[in-house]
């Protein structure tokens, strides 16, 4: 019976066919504005590392002076001190609590290639230490990340993106050989096969951004030190500093970002008493003199401290379904003017037997048919949407495309838009009365 009823819906379609294709229209754009904004969002607000997100979880002291600061004031901690002094992260390195711990900060590196053809390549990137590919599953198109040796020692290694190495090497396993970079010969141990979590959780602050290019290099955060590699990113310093390389690693500037990673979510407690700890022990020594909390953030807590998700993009999606509602509303109209035309129609079917429920049934699959087609047509408009969209800027690249899952979802959302904008003009076409509408013809 679905079948027929299947059928009659599609043939319905050809009987006024500039409302049919007004109903369908209208049901596309509300269905395509709704979903490209909502694709934006997703994407925004995902996850991205799922299956150790509630593992990982970056700390913050407040290290600021006692100058100026209002225990009693939510808002006491510095609006750029979002990140460790080099003093609290070595400490924290060499605590060695949880299982794994990276610190890492922003690095420009400009490439001199071997050819004499190729000019210099600016490149920028992170100098982590090495955990931060195994706590982060960074993935290798060739080798691996440098050695514990390396990283202690602070060697000139280099870990290459895909896109760095194939502009530098072509398609080639470059893993051995030696590139100069920021004058100095660096040893290329691995490069990375497209490494781009989306958002960028680990260099939110002071970064290319959430939605940022994909670091180019990795280079040891010892090595990083000890060749004096100038900071690209963020740092706030509200004490006193000496000048030069040594009188930034012995400030309280904040400028390097850090993880732990536990080995289950249940340890966050332990590692909240550790971090107490640490930061009570610093002020028996003189440092950390407020006495701020501590505070500690696992991964989709710390995309939502840092906002990652404004409120101007869910303003948009509430916007985007508004328009989707609107657009119902025109469509339920739109449906009643077509289904007011056939109440002779169904008269006639009335009183050869039909049931309401078998009416109702007819109308309600015709209306899925406007549903599907709507759907269909708003996937097209919902991909020219996310395209135009890309265009803006490289970030808006990384957001503005469309999975499978949101694409199940247009055409869910599509058919569910059409069968309730078909309820009222359904409900209203079961109420024809037979007699009366026999007598009328």
């Amino acid at each position: 019976m679905f079948s027929y009823y299947f059928l009659l819906g599609v043939r319905s379609l050809r009987r006024n066919p500039a409302l049919t294709a007004l109903m369908v229209l209208t049901l596309a754009i509300g269905v395509a504005a709704s979903v490209s904004t909502l694709t934006i969002l997703h994407v925004m607000s995902s996850n991205p590392i799922p299956q150790k997100s509630e593992r990982l979880f970056v700390p913050l002291l407040d290290n600021g002076p006692l100058e100026g600061y209002n225990p009693a004031d939510p808002n006491n901690r510095d609006s750029g001190n979002q990140q460790l002094s080099y003093i609290d992260a070595m400490n924290l390195l060499k605590g060695g609590h949880g299982e794994r711990r990276t610190a890492s900060y922003g690095i420009g590196a400009p490439i001199e290639p071997a050819r004499k053809d190729m000019p210099v390549i600016s490149t920028q990137g992170i100098a982590p230490t090495r955990d931060f590919f195994a706590m982060f599953d960074v993935p290798f198109l060739y080798g691996q990340p440098w050695s514990e040796a390396d990283d202690k020692a602070g060697a000139d290694v280099v870990v290459l993106s895909r896109a760095i190495a194939e502009k530098l090497f072509g398609a080639v396993n470059p893993v051995g050989q030696r590139i100069r970079m920021m004058r100095q010969e660096f040893q290329i141990v691995g490069v990375l096969n497209n490494y781009q979590p989306r958002p960028k959780f680990y260099r939110l602050v002071g970064g290319p951004g959430a939605f940022g290019q994909e670091d180019e290099v990795m280079i040891p955060f010892a090595s990083a030190i000890r060749h004096e590699t100038g900071q690209n990113g963020s740092m706030s310093c509200s004490g006193r500093r000496d000048p030069g390389w040594q009188g930034l690693l012995n400030s309280e500037c904040t400028w390097i970002q850090f993880f732990f990673e536990t080995s289950s979510g249940a340890d966050r407690a332990d590692l909240q008493s550790y971090l107490d700890n640490y930061a009570d022990d610093q002020r028996k020594l003189g440092r950390i003199k407020r006495h701020a909390p501590n505070q500690l953030f696992d991964v989709m807590q710390w995309l939502e401290y840092q906002k990652v998700v404004g409120n101007d993009s869910k303003l948009s999606a509430w916007l985007a379904f508004g328009f989707l509602l609107l657009c119902l509303v025109n469509t339920v109209g739109l449906m009643l003017a077509k289904f007011s035309v056939r109440a002779a129609e169904v008269g006639i079917r009335r009183a050869l037997g039909a049931s309401r429920n078998e009416i109702f049934q007819q109308f309600l699959t015709e209306t899925a048919v406007v549903g599907l087609i709507g759907g269909s047509l708003g996937v097209l408009l919902a991909f020219g949407a996310l395209a135009l969209i890309s265009m803006q800027s490289k970030q808006m690249q990384v957001v503005a495309h469309m999975d499978l899952p949101m694409l199940a979802l247009t055409f869910v959302l599509a058919l569910l838009s059409a069968l309730l904008a078909g309820l009222v003009p359904t409900w209203r076409a079961c109420q024809v009365t037979p007699a009366i509408q026999l007598k009328s013809q």
